[in-house]
């Protein structure tokens, strides 16, 4: 078993626990197993490198791709059938419709020779895509050696616990192992095993401690972090290819690699460019301290129009409201700084993150920024306008949203409209609905996540929303549109 202390790190519980479960060859093994824990703990590899090493028959499934009773129970009963098969038969398709007949296909293929005499292992990875499939497939499962008196293990992979898993109705309980996250002492002798042989150990140990001081703060998953590993490790070891530092000059090193480090942390688990990109960027940057853009969210493309409504939103999380008048109308008069700022509000706005704000202050800040760069028509407003026009083809009396149809009519029309009836205002209406070609802008925004949705839609006093993009991103976004949005933020008074 050396050889598989060697493969398997850290794990050496789980180990030992999964080999005491599954005994000896011949021994019934335990009915169902459940393993749990979160992403990049180990589950899925522990799991298929002990049954590969053991050599034990197995069968493993994802259910992502089995995204259909017939699919999975399929792939189970062909895989099984390609084992108990002889290398040079070619074995035929088994095809399963229901549970009842995957009890009955499964005693005859475990019938061969060479899955006699020992336990058969059904492994079920994202098992928790289980529960939206037929109600009786999980309990099935878990009761598997019992309904085909065979001597079958089924084990479950999973990221959530097993409560979320158990039906109401009840079922065989499996047995329940948790495999928790590595901790930093763990992945710092994970990542030093995966070391170059041109290189030492100890200089890859000193390389993953360095990344490791980075980023696990944000990230602790073992699979992003050994694939950062893997990419900024180049960067490096250069000074020690070329000859200007040996590789006990962890300073130099450290200048070296610092600002590309920093540069990856925007970009953790977005996966923006491939690994050869992100290599042909860091050769052809000679300066590593101005780093060439990386992420494309930064430089994300939307419709002239959607980039101010962005800005409108920025400006109305992160100012408060009593300051829009000294912001945004152009004929406030003389207000004194010491008046204006407030004493008491001595911490930024920015680090304690977006407020909420209603859509009649977006669209009001929204037609003071774009008023003197195009003309305020209703394709700035089409997202109110739709709901409004809609009502004109309601039978006349139809009763509408009354807080979007009173908000609709002060956005769009002069107060002495206001108290026209709405058949009145049919071709004026009709007139600006030809105008809209930018529909659902605010809700393109929520789509995209730039925007987030706070409370329900159909609230009364009309929906509110909170902007979820940085400042950096933002900034981007107005130098697009030549908007200095930096003399419009309170904090930066």
């Amino acid at each position: 078993m050396a050889h598989l202390e060697n493969l398997v790190l850290c794990r050496e519980s789980q180990v030992s626990t999964l080999q005491s479960l599954f005994g000896e060859r011949h021994h019934f093994s335990f009915p169902s197993i459940f393993i749990y824990g979160h992403t990049a703990s180990g589950k899925t590899y522990v799991t298929q490198t002990l049954l590969k090493t053991l050599e034990l028959p197995h069968v493993f499934v994802n259910c992502v791709e089995c995204f259909t009773l017939r699919l999975l129970l399929e792939q189970i009963l062909n895989k099984l059938n390609h084992l108990s098969s002889s290398e040079d038969a070619c074995p035929t398709h088994i095809t399963c419709e229901t549970f009842n007949d995957f009890v009955r296909l499964f005693k005859q293929v475990t019938k061969a020779e060479s899955l006699k005499d020992q336990t058969v292992y059904i492994v079920l990875d994202k098992a928790e895509y289980l529960r939206d499939m037929e109600a009786n497939l999980l309990p099935g499962f878990l009761r598997l050696q019992e309904l085909t008196d065979r001597n079958v293990t089924v084990i479950l992979l999973s990221e959530i616990v097993w409560e979320k898993f158990r039906p109401n109705t009840g079922c065989f309980e499996p047995f329940v192992l948790y495999f928790p996250d590595y901790s930093i002492g763990n992945l710092q002798k994970i990542l030093s095993h995966d070391h170059p042989p041109e290189y030492s150990a100890d200089f890859y140990a000193a390389y993953i401690n360095i990344l490791l001081g980075v980023f696990y703060t944000v990230c602790r998953d073992l699979k992003e972090l050994r694939h950062l590993a893997v990419l900024n490790f180049p960067k490096y070891c250069e000074p020690v290819v070329k000859g200007e530092a040996s590789e006990r000059d962890t300073r130099k090193l450290w200048r070296n690699v610092e600002p590309h480090l920093k540069k990856a942390m925007q970009t953790v688990y977005l996966r923006e460019i491939s690994s050869s990109q992100w290599e042909k960027i860091q050769k052809d940057d000679t300066d590593p301290g101005q780093l060439k853009g990386l992420s494309a969210y930064t430089h994300v493309e939307l419709p002239y129009y959607s980039k101010f409504i962005l800005i409108a939103a920025y400006l109305a999380s992160y100012n408060p409201a009593r300051t829009d008048k000294r912001f945004f109308l152009k004929h406030h008069g003389k207000i004194k700084k010491t008046n204006f700022l407030k004493k008491h509000e001595k911490t930024s706005n920015h680090l304690l993150g977006p407020k909420p704000f209603p859509l009649d202050r977006l669209l009001a800040i929204l037609y003071s920024i774009v008023d003197s760069r195009v003309a305020a028509t209703a394709n700035i407003f089409s997202q109110c306008l739709r709901c409004w026009v809609s009502d004109l083809q309601r039978p006349h009396g139809a009763p509408c949203s009354a807080e979007c149809f009173l908000s609709c009519r002060r956005t769009f029309l002069p107060t002495a409209f206001l108290e026209l009836p709405l058949v009145c205002l049919s071709p004026v209406i009709s007139s600006l609905y030809s105008a809209a070609p930018f529909w659902g802008s605010i809700t393109s925004l929520v789509t995209l996540q730039l925007l987030t949705l706070v409370g329900h839609d159909d609230q009364l006093d009309g929906p509110k929303y909170k902007c979820t993009v940085s400042l950096d991103f933002i900034r981007a976004i107005a130098r697009t549109v030549n908007f200095d949005i930096i003399k419009y933020l309170y904090d930066f008074l």
